[in-house]
């Protein structure tokens, strides 16, 4: 069973930074792609990105837009989330998910495809 924590969040001004860590209870997780995604009350859980298993490339979702950046430290069993210029519509719960497929060649960016998730870190963003 795979443990994830996340970390990180909290109260920041519109234009403001904010560091996310997620730290997996096993090693195995560095053969697996990880993903970040959010939930804004009422809303949907969404799509932030994801990194690939190596570290070796990242995707995002269209409104990150540049903002957020997406590393790994697989020594440390961690995932990190950078998200610079925030934006009050950043407010969410952010989530880390390990990708259910090891080795995955694409990097995907669907719920499903998503396994053993955290608890989550609240982030808000005032205006």
């Amino acid at each position: 069973q795979v443990q994830l924590v996340e970390s990180g969040g909290g109260l920041v001004q519109a234009g403001g930074s904010l560091r996310l860590s997620c730290a997996a209870s096993v090693r195995t997780v560095s053969s697996n792609a990880m993903g970040w995604f959010r939930q804004a009350p009422g809303k949907e859980r969404e799509f932030v990105g994801v990194i690939r298993w190596n570290g070796s490339s990242t995707r995002y979702a269209d409104y990150v837009n540049g903002r957020f950046t997406i590393s790994r430290d697989n020594a440390k069993n961690t995932v990190y989330l950078q998200m610079n210029s925030l934006k009050p519509e950043d407010t969410a719960v952010y989530y880390c998910a390990v990708d259910r497929r090891i080795l995955r060649s694409n990097l995907v960016a669907t719920l499903h495809e998503y396994t053993y998730w955290g608890q989550g870190t609240q982030v808000t963003v005032s205006s």
